[in-house]
């Protein structure tokens, strides 16, 4: 029977020596081995993580995916991104913030035909229509996995109440606002010049991120709360 928020033990992992080989990769990564050894053999652990945008989800789970591989687990790393709608669908210049929040990515789809299968059966072979934030067309992606241990599943709005039940495991990102903008700057988000990353962060993807904060509360309702406020 899967705890309440309430019941979990929950900790705060902070960010400030994620170089070393201690605390935090370390730490997460034997929170997973261990919830691996406490589910039964015959499905796949589903680790869920998750933050706003430009909070740092797909390094963290990077590096993790890294540090569980060393443990001989076989990982399947998944980014959510690839089930995101086109923008004709995605985004509504009447109503920027709740459509985004609502038809960004194609979650139903993909956790029907990978996600769930996956986690159940431990392999899949799957062709799907797969897109990026600049895409006009989908390009066709292969999902190929065999004898998973550990799917990683990574992207924004995971923690949605429709697909909360579904993760083993809960990660949340935490990250100010603020410091995910500079990241975003830094690191050109979308190949976007500065100031139309800026002006798409503060008209999309931040007010659908509070959006989910306010409705969902994703925060409070994962196992693990990694800090990770720091460039």
């Amino acid at each position: 029977m899967r705890m309440t928020s309430q019941q979990r033990t929950r900790k705060r992992i902070s960010k400030s020596n994620a170089n070393s080989s201690t605390v935090p990769w370390r730490w997460v990564a034997e929170a997973i081995a261990r919830k691996r050894d406490a589910v039964v053999p015959n499905r796949a652990v589903l680790v869920g993580i998750s933050g706003i945008d430009a909070s740092g989800k797909g390094f963290v789970t990077a590096k993790l995916a890294d540090a569980l591989r060393a443990k001989l687990l076989n990982v399947a790393l998944i980014s959510a991104d690839d089930w995101l709608n086109l923008p004709h669908v995605s985004i509504n210049r009447d109503n920027y913030a709740e459509h985004f929040y609502d038809h960004a990515i194609r979650f139903d789809e993909m956790f029907e035909r990978l996600i769930v299968p996956l986690k159940y059966h431990r392999e899949i072979n799957i062709t799907a229509d797969c897109a990026d934030a600049k895409a006009t067309t989908y390009r066709e992606r292969r999902y190929d996995f065999r004898n998973v241990d550990i799917v990683l599943l990574e992207g924004i709005f995971l923690f949605k109440p429709a697909f909360r039940h579904q993760f083993d495991l809960g990660v949340w990102i935490d990250c100010s606002f603020k410091c995910a903008l500079q990241r975003a700057i830094e690191r050109g988000q979308e190949g976007l010049p500065p100031a139309e990353t800026i002006k798409a962060f503060q008209t999309i993807y931040f007010p659908a991120q509070r959006i989910h904060l306010a409705r969902d509360n994703p925060r409070e309702g994962t196992d693990i709360v990694f800090m990770n406020d720091k460039l």
